[in-house]
């Protein structure tokens, strides 16, 4: 029988990992084909998260835990979950219920069909809409600024077979973007649409920082514009500059007793160009952050405990 590993990452879900699991539960029951271990991945959550997930273990040997000593974040600690599953394919989904396990057996089908990957997309959500529209101008926005053809509305959940999942595994990266590695390693990918529903139980863990960083990650990783438009910019504000001054002058010139500059244009220039400057010093400053990360050669996470494995 080939197996099916489920990975799931997860930090403070005590509200929905029992759902979640029995969810699963019943999908894999319409798949009597596949055998199927649920992996758990937990970031030190600070709730009764693993205490739930012990309780469902003593129901189901199935599900298995992997719990990290401290938060590793939200990029390090699936990433890791990732490469521990040892399945002929591995499904990776979110904790929250907004990657629908009933979209398992789609997936399932298109792997049959000799997809080496098949990813998830949402078409439509069920979430706030300024949020999802927000989420829509990253993707396009980072699908045109990429080195490399980047899915857009794709989150990372989706089926990837083994042979994705050792490679994987040989690459040496301590803060991996997962999402342009998938379009990046260059293997047969098929994609399954859905339509993301609402968080039902708890409050999302994402704020503006987390999506901040999986956003300059992506950035950083996979696209130079924001460099060649620093550089781009500056020329183009230096030969504004020169137009400028040589306008006041000329005006200056012809208007020599009644004209007077005053000092608001200085004070508003002052402000712009340090502006400028400190948004490009910015820009650079995340890829020496990039750079600092891969050269220090962190390890992703440390394991505190495993539950149920062999």
């Amino acid at each position: 029988m080939k197996k099916i590993s489920i990975i799931t990452a997860c930090y403070n879900e005590e509200e929905n990992v029992a759902v979640l699991c029995g969810r699963i539960r019943a999908v894999m029951k319409t798949l009597p084909q596949y055998e199927y271990e649920h992996i758990f991945i937990d970031n030190a959550s600070k709730d009764g998260t693993v205490a739930c997930i012990r309780k469902e273990i003593e129901a189901d040997k199935h599900i298995r835990c992997i719990v990290n000593a401290r938060n590793f974040g939200h990029i390090r600690s699936p990433f890791h979950g990732l490469r521990q599953c040892h399945g002929d394919a591995v499904i990776s989904m979110c904790s929250d219920l907004q990657d629908p396990p009933e979209t398992i057996p789609q997936l399932v089908a298109k792997w049959e069909e000799g997809y080496k990957v098949v990813i998830g997309v949402k078409n439509q959500s069920k979430e706030n809409k300024l949020m999802f529209a927000v989420r829509k101008c990253f993707y396009n926005l980072m699908a045109k600024m990429s080195d490399v053809e980047q899915v857009k509305q794709f989150t990372g959940f989706g089926l990837y077979d083994r042979r994705f999942v050792d490679v994987l595994r040989g690459i040496d990266d301590p803060y991996p973007y997962f999402r342009g590695l998938v379009s990046e390693l260059g293997f047969d990918m098929a994609t399954v649409e859905f339509v993301q529903p609402r968080r039902e139980h708890g409050k999302t863990k994402n704020n503006f920082y987390t999506l901040y960083d999986m956003a300059m990650l992506g950035f950083v990783n996979y696209s130079k514009v924001p460099l060649r438009l620093a550089c781009f910019l500056g020329f183009g504000v230096a030969v504004l500059s020169a137009l400028v001054a040589l306008f006041y002058l000329v005006y200056k010139l012809v208007f020599w007793h009644s004209f007077s500059a005053g000092q608001a244009p200085l004070v508003i220039g002052l402000f712009f160009f340090s502006a400028v400057q400190l948004i490009f010093i910015g820009i650079v400053g995340e890829y020496v952050g990039a750079v600092h990360t891969q050269v220090r050669k962190r390890p992703l996470v440390i394991e505190k405990e495993r539950i149920n494995f062999d």
